[in-house]
């Protein structure tokens, strides 16, 4: 009876208090409030995450207050145990505090993009030449021929004009003799770029010519977006090497160190597959489940990431072995990723932007 009484006599007090005007001192009768986790621990501006805790939400402020930084976070949604914000822009990229009001305790931190480069337009993956420079495309709209096809970021963070005159490149990759090779969705052809920014035709008539992988026995595969994907040896002699359904938007193509080819191939399904094809061109499906699957690369370690572009899923996923994904990265409008072997970072592509994060922090945790 007792118990029932101070119920009611606590439950009063609160609606007093709200009926006065004075809801912070109602903090003092709620229950504590923590923040567990933060999902995923690495993101890039526009980028989606989610706070899981305990009384995240109280009675007075259903939606709370979310400071990533010194920047307020927009509120997607909002319940007791979880909050999920938009990483704002204009943070200054690294290891960022978050703050929820009204919180208490140990800190949770989120591992935020640095801008590496912006006003770009790529459609696949970035690539990291063996100096540390970092090569990114203007691809511009189908036919638009632009001033420049690629540019280059030096390893001092300067970024030139590295190639002209190609139109719509569009998937770039490093071959066994060190040199950049590129392709053309307009053109249907390949290019390869000697280092003062001239090329030559490296193969032609490739239908929609876009994702570019390299074997480890020095073949060129370059994926047709509407179906076929070709093999070029050395000698530059083209054959068909294997078909899949064709893509609405490209393919994409990666190496894996089991000496296969991995490509992504997204379509208007919500279920979008990864395959793997070995060198006996037999493919397989290794997981399901992907919205618009976009660049694809491996890490140091030989594990698989996919980039994913769906609205609401956008980041970046790893896929493990037995086909399951998770993601590890949230962003807006992601478009590729490359892995910097030299120390340890990775490079997130969106259309317009690239992001540098430490690689590690797909693993890292979201306390400090």
């Amino acid at each position: 009876m007792r118990l029932k009484v101070g119920v009611t006599i606590c439950t009063g007090i609160k609606k007093f208090f709200l009926n006065c005007g004075l809801s912070s001192l109602i903090m003092g009768l709620s229950s504590p409030s923590a923040i567990n986790s933060v999902r995923p621990f690495c993101a890039v501006e526009g980028g989606r995450i989610t706070i899981d805790g305990i009384n995240l939400s109280c009675e007075v402020q259903s939606v709370p207050e979310v400071h990533l930084g010194t920047k307020i976070a927009r509120v997607v949604h909002a319940s007791n145990n979880s909050v999920s914000v938009v990483v704002p822009q204009g943070l200054g990229g690294g290891r960022t505090a978050i703050k929820v009001t009204g919180m208490t305790g140990e800190t949770a931190f989120v591992d935020v993009g640095i801008p590496v480069a912006m006003g770009l337009h790529q459609v696949d993956s970035p690539v990291i030449g063996v100096d540390g420079s970092i090569y990114l495309t203007f691809s511009g709209s189908r036919g638009e021929s632009m001033p420049v096809s690629v540019y280059r970021v030096r390893s001092d963070g300067f970024r030139e004009p590295f190639v002209s005159g190609i139109t719509n490149p569009t998937s770039m990759t490093f071959g066994p003799d060190g040199k950049l090779y590129l392709s053309s969705r307009f053109e249907g052809a390949v290019y390869q770029i000697h280092s003062d920014g001239s090329y030559e035709v490296f193969a032609s008539d490739l239908g929609i010519a876009c994702g570019l992988a390299f074997s480890s026995d020095g073949a060129l595969y370059v994926g047709d977006r509407s179906g076929t994907v070709f093999r070029i040896g050395s000698s530059g002699k083209k054959e068909e090497f294997s078909r899949l359904p064709s893509s609405i938007a490209a393919f994409h193509l990666a190496w894996g160190p089991d000496d296969a080819l991995y490509v992504t191939a997204p379509t208007l399904s919500t279920s979008d597959k990864v395959y793997r094809i070995d060198q006996e061109a037999h493919v397989e499906e290794i997981c399901s489940g992907f919205g618009r699957p976009q660049g694809l690369a491996f890490d140091p370690n030989g594990a698989l990431y996919v980039v994913e572009a769906l609205a609401g899923s956008s980041g970046v996923y790893r896929v493990a072995t037995d086909g399951s994904i998770a993601r590890v990265l949230a962003g807006n409008s992601l478009i590729g990723l490359a892995f910097d072997q030299k120390d340890g970072s990775v490079l997130v592509a969106s259309n317009e932007c690239v992001y540098r994060l430490d690689s590690s922090g797909f693993l890292g945790n979201s306390f400090g």
